[in-house]
């Protein structure tokens, strides 16, 4: 019974720590410029340039939009952050803290995942009152952007392990893999439409299934089973968690 508390007792300073570890970033670097652009700007830039000439409605184009601002915005605070408190010698001090890594990649993605869910809100919102889009199922669209929030804040976590000083390197290397991401995963172009290679590579993409469960909210239809979607994001999740904790575990030994 002893050891039962003292496991509750760990597991909820563990979670405090965590916690404490967001709030710190939400402090900090929410408002910081080159966060505001890659998060927020970047995403409504890239969509407009698709919706240009493109005939299809606000019903088709705003799931996309949510689904890349998300993208964009989860993964954007951590790659940021984390080289800076490098720099400044306070993530040293951080990962030295009495509190396990799991606390710390936890933490630091609770960040990203808050951040893009904020940010998430406003093409959600302006779909609603500006285009009168209308919202099929909600049970899709929570658990889509709930969940694709956290994978790829997550991923911007695992990132950010790369042990430099500098934003940029991250960002460089983040881009590489988030730029293609949106053309295999059906944001704008549907899956079944992509060449059969990129169709193959769609199901390697964490915002191929998010994506899907945010369209279903608007259309009523997946790709996919939605239990399959909320599955397989859930074991990204997983995957990059344990992959951040490995990282951050080998550079900063």
């Amino acid at each position: 019974m002893t050891d039962g508390l003292d496991g509750y007792g760990q597991l909820y300073a563990e979670l405090n720590a965590a916690w404490a570890i967001a709030k710190k970033d939400m402090a900090i670097y929410y408002l910081k410029p080159n966060i505001i652009v890659s998060g927020a700007l970047f995403p409504l830039f890239m969509f407009l340039a698709f919706a240009a000439g493109n005939s299809a409605g606000p019903s088709v184009m705003i799931p996309g939009l949510i689904a890349i601002t998300i993208l964009f915005s989860a993964s954007s605070i951590e790659p940021v952050s984390i080289p800076i408190e490098r720099r400044m010698k306070t993530f040293d001090r951080l990962i030295s803290a009495p509190i396990s890594l799991h606390a710390v990649v936890l933490g630091e993605s609770l960040s990203g995942f808050l951040y893009s869910m904020g940010i998430a809100l406003v093409p959600l919102i302006a779909g609603m009152l500006i285009f009168g889009t209308p919202i099929i199922s909600v049970a899709p669209l929570f658990a889509g952007i709930i969940l694709t929030s956290f994978c790829f804040a997550t991923m911007g976590t695992l990132f950010a392990a790369y042990p430099t000083e500098s934003p940029g390197d991250i960002m460089s290397m983040l881009n590489l893999v988030r730029l293609p991401l949106i053309f295999i995963s059906g944001v704008f172009i549907p899956i079944e439409s992509i060449p059969s290679i990129g169709q193959g590579a769609a199901y390697f993409s964490p915002l191929t299934y998010g994506n899907d469960l945010i369209q279903a909210a608007y259309h009523g239809h997946t790709h996919f089973n939605p239990l399959l979607d909320i599955a397989i994001l859930c074991i990204f999740i997983l995957i990059f968690q344990v992959f951040a904790n490995q990282l951050y575990k080998r550079w900063n030994e």
